[in-house]
């Protein structure tokens, strides 16, 4: 099934019987191809290294680059703005613009719509998933961000950002590893990924079993459980891509078996033959074909050449603490802080 986005774009449904069908966005109506589109697990490393935040400046241009942080979602008001261009400024972004719609009438201004006409580059923050698809889909500026996406704009959300970017979107459930009846909620995303449903700060949380219960009720979707700090970023060849400090969980439902349409009450479901990869950073995954890649090795040695910095970084401070064991405390839960904002 085709359906025809503004007055060229277009956006195809996948099949199962079809595996080679795109499962996401079709190519710009020029030809060229869509931009990147990089969902995160939440409670990225803001102060650290900030691996995930970087490549998303890196893909957005570096200090080229323009971008828009849209914070509906959160319930921290222009804090939550002024959060991500103080991390963004730091990492050498020279102009960050901030757009926090409240209304459906706000997201349908002209003015909102045209902040967006030159950016590289668009964030959308944590917060309430729903609060955010309400205000924004199929509106102006929901155009908008489908628009920039086709013209090659790398599109990220983070947290409720990332449910939200799917046509599948994960609108609130509860949590628990086995997959149940009325687990989950899920209601109509952006549009960016098609026959993708996301879940976030997934290892975190437990929600395993409400991203289950989905796939085996829609198995023609496929899971994405992304955990805190670790980021997947799909390309315009539907390649994932793994980077951070957790793991990426696809749940992967062509061949499940499952008696999830009788099922009734909140009684727990049977899933079988439901395929599971839990890929951590460097590993990449195939959207089309449904299938994990072999590891980017000249990556990985950039990855693990940045890890060894940073233990040579923790041994010289440890050398000049004299090692002692109450600073080293100190120091582990200073980090501990820091990897869980």
């Amino acid at each position: 099934m085709e359906t025809k986005r503004g007055n060229s774009n277009a956006v195809r449904l996948s099949t199962m019987s079809d595996p080679s069908t795109p499962v996401r966005l079709a190519p710009a109506a020029d030809g060229g191809p869509v931009g990147p589109v990089m969902v995160i697990g939440g409670a990225e490393d803001k102060l650290g290294e900030r691996v995930v935040l970087s490549r998303f400046v890196q893909l957005a241009g570096g200090d080229r680059a323009d971008i828009a942080v849209i914070s509906t979602a959160s319930s921290l008001g222009e804090a939550a703005t002024d959060l991500y261009r103080h991390i963004f400024s730091r990492l050498g972004v020279a102009k960050v613009t901030g757009l926090r719609p409240e209304t459906r009438e706000e997201a349908n201004d002209p003015g909102i719509v045209e902040a967006l006409r030159n950016v590289t580059g668009i964030f959308m923050t944590g917060g309430n998933q729903l609060r955010l698809s309400s205000v924004i889909g199929g509106t102006k500026l929901g155009g908008a961000i489908l628009d920039a996406h086709g013209r090659g704009i790398v599109v990220a959300g983070t947290s409720a950002g990332a449910s939200a970017v799917a046509t599948h979107m994960m609108a609130f459930g509860s949590s628990g590893a086995t997959p149940k009846n009325r687990m989950a909620h899920v209601a109509v995303g952006l549009g960016l990924l098609v026959n993708v449903v996301v879940d976030q700060h997934f290892e975190q949380r437990t929600r395993l079993g409400r991203l289950l219960a989905v796939v085996a009720q829609s198995p023609s979707l496929i899971g994405l459980g992304l955990d805190e700090d670790t980021a997947a970023i799909i390309d315009a060849n539907d390649i994932l891509e793994v980077i951070g400090r957790g793991a990426v969980t696809i749940v992967d439902g062509s061949d499940v078996i499952t008696d999830a349409f009788q099922t009734t009450g909140h009684k727990p479901i049977m899933v079988s033959n439901a395929r599971l990869h839990s890929l951590p950073s460097g590993y990449r995954f195939d959207l089309r074909a449904r299938r994990v890649l072999p590891r980017d090795n000249a990556r990985n040695a950039h990855i693990a050449q940045l890890a060894q910095g940073r233990v040579a970084k923790m041994v010289r401070q440890a050398a000049a603490e004299g090692a002692n064991d109450r600073a080293l405390e100190r120091r582990r839960r200073q980090e501990e802080r820091k990897a869980s904002e």
